[in-house]
């Protein structure tokens, strides 16, 4: 049976950005494909209870830095604890992702350097030029996919799939779901790495 993984995401979220690499070379090691399934959590979180990060309690956004500095720390990535383009509007970006897929490119090194524009470069990624200079950084052409992007095709994609992760219980990024067992979180990839392997 082919191993399967719907990965539901934002680039916008450090988590994200924390796991990425990690998971997508779990996946690689067990031969598993990854569908790509960036969606909108300004939908997600009202449908599950979730809150915005400036809404949600002081507590809450006083413990994220602490566990946002040992996982940087821990895995040795770059990453900005507040960077200069957070909070920003991301659903351009994440159906330029969509746009890539639908275009028969492998949409992961995109989606991995949208993520770090945000959280190591201090880029906007819902500046159109800076959307196309990523793209085109990532050997693709960035014209091109975003005017893809920008279609009505693209557009009721994003609308599904943001529906498609309330139905099937999403509330946070990133979340995988393997053989419809979900894994919330970056720090879950030990799990689901186990999961791939048996």
């Amino acid at each position: 049976m082919t191993k399967v993984v719907d990965y539901y995401f934002t680039p916008i979220s450090p988590w994200t950005y924390l796991g990425h690499q990690r998971f997508e070379a779990i996946a690689r090691r067990h031969g598993a494909e990854i569908r790509y399934k960036p969606v909108d959590y300004f939908k997600v979180f009202p449908a599950s209870g979730g809150l915005p990060l400036a809404k949600r309690a002081p507590q809450r956004q006083h413990y994220r830095n602490f566990e946002l500095e040992r996982w940087r720390k821990f895995l040795n990535v770059e990453l900005n604890m507040k960077p200069k383009h957070f909070p920003t509007a991301d659903a351009l970006a994440a159906k330029l992702i969509l746009a890539c897929g639908e275009s028969g490119a492998s949409p992961g090194n995109l989606a991995g350097a949208l993520m770090r524009a945000v959280w190591a470069e201090e880029r906007d990624i819902a500046d159109r030029a800076t959307l196309m200079e990523i793209a085109g950084r990532c050997k693709l052409d960035g014209a091109k996919l975003l005017a893809l992007a920008e279609t009505p095709g693209i557009n009721a994609l994003f609308e599904k799939l943001t529906d498609e992760a309330i139905l099937r219980q999403v509330f946070g990024a990133p979340t995988y779901i393997y053989r419809e067992e979900p894994f919330w979180g970056q720090d879950r990839l030990d799990f689901l790495d186990r999961a791939l392997a048996g």
